[in-house]
């Protein structure tokens, strides 16, 4: 499990939210809950945050 600097965290914001981002593991969580009242959750990729969708990945990985 790679643990993002503090430094990027301070800087990486969630972009559905606008909120913070906290590590949990190896997920990113945003601070606040997104306009269906789930929080979004983002995952790590050898320790680079990948700030898409899932559905946008799905959809990514069928190209």
């Amino acid at each position: 499990m790679a643990h993002l600097p503090a430094q990027l965290l301070d800087v990486l914001r969630c972009p559905v939210t606008g909120a913070k981002l906290i590590q949990d593991g190896d997920v990113l969580r945003s601070a606040s809950p997104g306009p269906d009242g789930k929080t979004p959750t983002y995952g790590l990729d050898e320790g680079i945050p990948v700030l898409l969708r899932a559905e946008l990945l799905d959809g990514a990985a069928r190209s």
